[in-house]
């Protein structure tokens, strides 16, 4: 299996091994290059910590119980020691208290230390001072502060004079003296080494198939979107896709599939408009070559006759125009979403505004135009659609007019809902065709009006809907048909 060093699957993978990596290199750093600079830092400031609460604490009555404590706790040796050399306590990790009744002389003098050095003994049941102590008094005995913290080879000393609860004279001071080891770890490091490399060398190969088992995790509902983005648009897309990894997925999820709603309208809609182009524009292209033939071949010397012919051309290509309008008005009415144009508008000016068009369009015709409009009626609409719409509407009802040659304009306001209502005194519509009325190209030939392409009522159900209000129709044979869309109004 190839694999795709560039994909997101093993980007992912190795970020996780980088990550993997990072992590031991510190632990390895931590474990063995700084662990002694570490635990060296680490008994230093315990030794202190606990000497600094012996000096605190050295006249208490339960001083000794808070030696021992502290010196099991922190792995120290710690002596109270009186100035003539006689041990008061003394205390470590593995014993208990131990009293020694054997007195030395000691002098302050530097010089007499190395003789009592020499005359310092091992009892039986008694422990003899180290023999870092004789260098610690030496230390002490020249401090000008009584307070003594040095590091010697690999043991650090401290201690100081105190005031000790048990001492011989409550007016002598007593000399505190506590050390630990700070090399008890150099011989560890090698079993911690050889221990870290059987750690690591596991870790690695389980991280390894962990992290390509997470990558792979991962990675899979990126591929099932990939996958879905390549189909956008085809008759093999699924809108299938297991949602709850995570949110950012989901939501791009749902983007591709509303993607592929818009692309497959897109689609129907250029092939609607690839078959109504070829099937309503063949009539009047027909036409008009028919006729420009006709005058080239036979009436170009009838000026007459000419005149007529180049009249039906004319007309005919003013349809053709008319038709090309309407098909992409209502093309681009279906691809395009108005509700970010919907804003508070007057449909009351608008309905007033195409009725005074159209008494001034037809009036050479006769066409009466009769309105009953009720006042500042708000919606939320487009004011160009809305009025795209009423001027359909008239248009229609105009071509399908009676002798009476009059129009009736209606506009009002009941329970937050906005009717509008147009009616025509012609021939009216079979009650089997008042739902196929408001479809593209149900066209006029069919009603026998003067219509263009059919696509005029069709409009107006469209921006009707994207206003969120509905049409209808009610008509009787022989009387007219009143054509009706409600919208939801603002006011009213």
């Amino acid at each position: 299996m190839k694999i795709k060093t560039k994909s997101f699957k093993f980007k992912l993978w190795m970020y996780f091994v980088l990550f993997t990596a990072m992590i031991f290199i510190v632990l390895w750093l931590l474990q063995t290059v700084f662990l002694q600079s570490f635990y060296d830092a680490m008994v230093i400031s315990n030794t202190r910590k606990a000497a600094e609460q012996i000096i605190a604490q050295s006249s208490s009555s339960d001083i000794n119980d808070k030696i021992d404590r502290l010196a099991k706790e922190n792995s120290l040796l710690i002596f109270i020691i009186s100035q003539d050399n006689d041990i008061y306590y003394a205390s470590d990790s593995f014993n208990g208290m131990r009293k020694k009744d054997m007195r030395d002389d000691l002098s302050e003098s530097t010089g007499q230390v190395t003789e009592l050095k020499q005359k310092q003994k091992r009892h039986g049941g008694y422990r003899l001072l180290p023999e870092t102590y004789y260098e610690f008094l030496t230390v002490l005995l020249s401090s000008e502060s009584g307070l003594v913290e040095y590091r010697s080879d690999d043991i650090y000393t401290c201690g100081s004079y105190i005031d000790y609860y048990g001492s011989y004279d409550s007016d002598e001071k007593a000399v505190l003296y506590v050390s630990a080891s700070i090399d008890a770890v150099g011989s560890s490091v090698n079993i911690i080494s050889m221990q870290l490399v059987w750690v690591t060398i596991l870790s690695v190969i389980a991280g390894f198939i962990l992290s390509w088992f997470i990558a792979k995790r991962f990675a899979a509902p990126v591929d099932r979107l990939s996958e879905k983005a390549r189909l956008l648009g085809e008759n093999e897309y699924t809108s299938d896709f297991s949602k709850g990894f995570c949110s950012e997925l989901d939501e791009l999820s749902d983007t591709l599939d509303k993607t592929n709603v818009k692309l497959l309208q897109a689609k129907d809609y250029q092939m609607e408009l690839l078959a109504n182009v070829s099937h309503d524009l063949r009539t009047p292209i027909t036409m008009i070559k028919g006729y420009a033939e006709m005058i080239r071949d036979i009436s170009w010397e009838d000026k007459e006759q000419s005149s007529q012919d180049l009249a039906i051309v004319i007309k005919e290509a003013d349809r053709l125009t008319a038709l090309v309008n309407e098909i992409m008005e209502y093309s681009e009415l279906k691809t395009n979403d108005v509700r970010d144009e919907l804003v508070p508008t007057d449909i009351s000016r608008i309905a007033e505004k195409t009725a005074d068009s159209f008494r001034q369009l037809y009036k050479h015709e006769g066409i009466v135009v009769e309105t009953d409009i009720q006042k500042n009626i708000i919606v939320n609409g487009s004011s160009s659609r809305l009025e795209r719409a009423f001027y359909n509407l008239m248009d229609n009802a105009f071509r399908h007019t009676g002798e009476s040659k009059k129009i009736v304009l209606k506009l009002s306001a009941d329970d937050g809902i906005a009717k509008a209502e147009v009616t025509d005194f012609g021939n009216g519509i079979p009650e089997s065709e008042l739902e196929l009325i408001w479809d593209r190209y149900y066209t006029s030939r069919k009603r026998k009006g003067k219509g263009v392409s059919g696509l005029g009522l069709a409009i107006v159900k469209q921006i009707t809907e994207m206003h969120g209000g509905k049409c209808s129709a009610i008509s009787q044979t022989g009387k007219g048909s009143t054509f009706i869309i409600e919208l939801p109004a603002v006011n009213g």
